[in-house]
């Protein structure tokens, strides 16, 4: 029987890269010269360190602007609130989303079942897994999984004839 199923998953190798270009350009940027500005990547989590608001600001723009260049989808990031460590300095936490939490699950498989198409959505480890008799039954649930989740980026993976 025909299926795929609907992953949320960046690219960790695209994701570390434009960290990498970040620090980059940091370290040479001239407004950023003599101070504690800095980014990391651990476990899926990107912290920044800066001196104040506005600089973390400007390091998160410019981790977008690398992000973008490497095609992966700024959605991925969910923002922390700005935390105040020693002194005078500044850190904000940003996780890197990955899979489908069960309650974004349950509301695709809602849609899925209110558009009447003939197919069957089964959340399984942070994947949406639909399955289907007919080839076009599935690709008008991909359309309409595409045109109706916004908040996050699916991508299709594991399509079997």
């Amino acid at each position: 029987m025909p299926s795929f199923d609907t992953v949320c998953e960046a690219s960790m190798v695209d994701v570390k890269h434009a960290i990498e270009n970040t620090t980059k350009e940091i370290t040479t940027r001239f407004d950023f010269k003599g101070t504690p500005a800095a980014i990391e990547l651990k476990d899926k989590e990107i912290t920044m360190i800066g001196d104040a608001d506005f600089q973390l600001s400007q390091i998160e723009d410019i981790l977008r602007n690398k992000l973008t260049k490497r095609n992966v989808d700024v959605r991925f990031l969910d923002k922390d609130d700005v935390q105040k460590i020693g002194g005078d300095k500044v850190k904000q936490v940003i996780k890197i989303r990955d899979g489908i939490e069960t309650e974004l699950a349950k509301k695709i498989q809602r849609i899925i079942k209110d558009s009447k198409i003939k197919v069957q959505a089964a959340i399984q480890d942070g994947k949406l897994r639909v399955t289907g008799k007919d080839r076009d039954d599935l690709q008008a649930a991909m359309a309409l999984m595409r045109k109706e989740v916004t908040d996050i980026p699916l991508s299709f993976d594991n399509f079997r004839d």
